[in-house]
């Protein structure tokens, strides 16, 4: 006997038919897309494979032409002593530069979205240095989005620290770091937002500098958010030692730069400052009271303290203020501004790293969630609660400008207090030694150190002074920091197994003092080497 469905028994069962196949679009949707980012990253890859390939089988014809004598000396010239070479003209550029080269380069922000749309034009910073005689040959990795201190992205993968392959470069100026400390260049460029300058500078034992925004011009770089204007980032040098970093400083603030960008200020390297060797008032301190770094870190500020009174300089003890504030409310409250919205949408058709997943999960609160959780979180881990609070960003243009406001207001009682002491400039302590990798993207909120001078706009630099000891790594053990809470025990877990790795400070002067920041950094690099020396 045959049977029929009614209506009322075809309605659900075409609903439900409807739903599975609508379910099986959804899926086959997104997997297509997944498939669409995954082949634009292999072809990414290729064309950096290829390129490596043709410069490797360039350098290796060069080398069976010149012994390997010739290039460790060239290798191991510092940059002064290399420019010398070339201007006199006893080396030759080709020579240099096929001793140096080893790798391909692409500009990507380490977003699939950036992939296939190269430049058309040189930033100034690229056609200034051209000029002066400067030869480009690598794009270094940086981590996705910029907005990290590990060196990830699913393009490129993960760079290493090469003195310790188990631990970060630092970013995002991490591939920077490690191509220098590797021994691949003697001088490169990073970016610093909250540190991306001087933390690969501290986890790889380099010298870097982030001067005050804008004395570098910043014409024809980009990144995936621009428009912030509350904490401006800025470009500087990286290299082996400070004298390097002066020297591009002096190429770079020439009458070129100022021509080619008129909204920098034309004030040229003045050399009386950097050369200058009268004694120094010099504020100090060894922790910004809301995120104490390792003992390592502060040994090291201890150390450069009775190095550069001994050596004749006066030392003060030097507070700043209202840290954690300016950490959460003024800070990340600018790049979080929208809730995230922006920096979210630049992983629109990626596929997120995961050493920015938990960042990312954190951003992907809905804001209700961010308070109610920041609510309950606040009696036990009210560093958090603040962290999720500023996440949540602004609700309305006055409460933006007022913020802007609050920033004014800070950076003048931080030059107040600053000139009531009298200093010349600022010893205090950088994040570090080198995390294990994976670990950067969990602790955001470690960058305090470093953070500060962004939002002052201070120039800053990092110098190297010693590595981390077995005595260090004893005393790490009884580590508790601020609050013996998750972000301290991830800290201590972060930098465990550290022993040999470098340990750095930090050199600041007031904005627009770049000079007297590099001075005070040459003084503290020629104690730190004749201590080791001795």
């Amino acid at each position: 006997m045959r049977q029929f469905l009614s209506e009322t028994e075809l309605a659900p069962a075409a609903a439900l038919a409807l739903l599975c196949s609508s379910a099986a679009a959804v899926v086959v949707w997104k997997w297509l897309g997944k498939r669409h980012i995954q082949k634009k990253m292999e072809e990414a890859r290729r064309t950096r494979d290829e390129g490596v390939k043709k410069m490797a089988k360039a350098v290796q014809q060069f080398r069976e032409q010149v012994s390997s004598d010739k290039t460790d000396a060239i290798l191991s010239l510092p940059l002064l002593e290399l420019a010398g070479r070339l201007q006199e003209g006893s080396l030759s550029p080709r020579t240099v530069l096929y001793t140096y080269i080893q790798k391909g380069h692409l500009s990507t922000c380490g977003l699939v979205k950036f992939l296939g749309t190269p430049e058309q034009e040189d930033s100034v910073l690229v056609k200034v240095l051209k000029r002066q005689g400067a030869i480009p040959f690598a794009k270094t990795n940086v981590p996705q989005s910029l907005f990290n201190y590990d060196c990830s992205n699913l393009i490129f993968g993960q760079t290493l620290n090469p003195l310790n392959h188990q631990k970060t470069p630092g970013g995002s100026s991490g591939g920077e770091g490690a191509l220098i400390a590797g021994g691949g260049s003697l001088l490169g460029i990073g970016s610093d937002v909250g540190g991306s300058i001087r933390l690969p500078s501290s986890f790889c034992g380099l010298c870097g500098l982030k001067p005050t925004a804008q004395r570098l011009s910043l014409s024809g770089i980009n990144g995936p958010v621009d428009g912030i204007v509350s904490v401006p980032y800025a470009l500087g040098p990286m290299a082996r030692d400070v004298d390097s970093l002066a020297l591009c400083m002096k190429a770079l603030l020439c009458e070129e730069m100022f021509q080619l960008d008129p909204t920098v200020p034309p004030i040229p390297f003045n050399e009386e400052v950097y050369s200058s060797s009268a004694p120094l008032r010099i504020g100090y301190y060894d922790t910004d009271g809301y995120f104490p770094l390792p003992p390592c870190m502060r040994r090291a500020v201890h150390e450069t303290k009775e190095a550069l009174q001994a050596a004749g300089h006066q030392l003060v003890l030097f507070s700043p203020l209202h840290i954690h504030r300016v950490m959460t409310e003024l800070f990340l409250k600018t790049f979080f501004a929208d809730g995230g919205r922006a920096w979210l949408d630049v992983f629109t058709g990626n596929i997120v790293d995961p050493s920015l997943k938990p960042q990312v999960n954190f951003c992907r609160i809905p804001r209700l969630g961010k308070k109610i959780l920041a609510l309950i979180l606040k009696p036990l881990f009210p560093r958090m609660a603040d962290y999720l609070n500023a996440l949540c960003g602004m609700r309305s243009v006055k409460e933006m400008w007022d913020h802007q406001h609050q920033i004014e207001v800070y950076r003048s009682e931080f030059i107040t207090q600053w000139r009531e002491l009298q200093l010349d400039v600022m010893l205090c302590p950088v994040l570090g030694p080198a995390f294990t990798i994976g670990f950067p993207g969990k602790l955001l909120s470690a960058i305090s150190s470093t953070m500060l001078y962004n939002v002052l706009n201070f120039p800053a630099g990092v110098v190297p002074v010693s590595t981390v000891t077995e005595a260090d790594e004893e005393e790490l053990k009884i580590y508790r920091g601020c609050c013996d809470d998750l972000w301290d025990r991830t800290l201590k877990q972060a930098v465990e197994g550290a022993v040999g790795l470098p340990v750095a400070v930090q050199c600041v002067a007031l904005p627009w003092q770049e000079e007297m920041c590099l001075r005070f950094m040459k003084e503290v690099e020629t104690l730190s080497r004749a201590k080791r020396a001795a």
